[in-house]
């Protein structure tokens, strides 16, 4: 499962098949987890001080495919992409449905159903709901042993944790008691800040979450170019 799948299961609800009203922009955050999966793979990264590159730059270091469509896509945009600060790449790889494409690909294995309608009888609509959620409590139970129990995070739980909270939606999306939410945003804000990733990664995860924080709460800044 890639993290924007992860990500997606958690934000949409497993009864109504909708996306929670509480995850700000759930596109760019979608494009931001491709951007740290692919760091983490070493097909990308964001340029330091000590690159030839200018610092803050994407930088693409291997175009050879993934195995994995969604990975796939996203570096062949990339690659056109190359020397563009993180923010400018959030909003192309978003084009052509990429919510959409996410969830197709949860439907065709059978974790989520795809279930089309009309509303009112005139207006098409597509709801999502669960079908198999064994996967999804998974992840929910490994951020709870995190952001409640104190278990240090594996990397893909730490990667997620940060996309949750460069959208603020920690508490939105988990099933959080009223008595653990000030701990949980706590410790999320903890781990998004903290040094969950080896010194090479850390740059690349630092600026991909704040181009989406950027663009979670100042849409406009994404219409503007270098």
């Amino acid at each position: 499962m890639l993290i924007a799948e992860d990500l997606i299961l958690l934000a949409f609800d497993d009864e109504t098949g909708k996306a929670s009203a509480g995850v700000g922009n759930l596109d760019y955050a979608l494009a931001g987890a491709l951007l740290i999966e692919l760091a983490m793979r070493g097909r990308i990264d964001v340029a330091g001080e000590e690159d030839e590159a200018e610092a803050g730059r994407l930088m693409v270091l291997d175009t050879a495919p993934t195995g994995e469509a969604a990975l796939d896509e996203a570096l062949s945009r990339l690659a056109k992409l190359d020397g563009k600060k993180p923010k400018d790449a959030l909003s192309p790889l978003t084009r052509d449905g990429l919510r959409t494409r996410l969830l197709d690909r949860l439907a065709d294995r059978g974790i989520l159903a795809k279930d089309q309608g009309k509303f009112l009888g005139l207006f098409p609509t597509t709801r999502w709901p669960a079908t198999d959620s064994e996967h999804e409590a998974g992840v929910r139970h490994a951020l709870h042993r995190v952001l409640v129990d104190g278990e240090r995070p594996a990397e893909r739980s730490a990667a997620l944790i940060a996309l949750l909270t460069a959208t603020d939606s920690v508490t939105k999306v988990l099933d959080v008691a009223s008595a653990d939410r000030d701990l949980v945003q706590r410790r999320a804000k903890e781990i998004a800040e903290g040094n969950w990733v080896s010194d090479a990664m850390r740059k690349a995860v630092e600026e991909i979450t704040a181009a989406v924080m950027v663009a979670v709460f100042v849409p406009t800044i994404m219409t503007s170019g270098n």
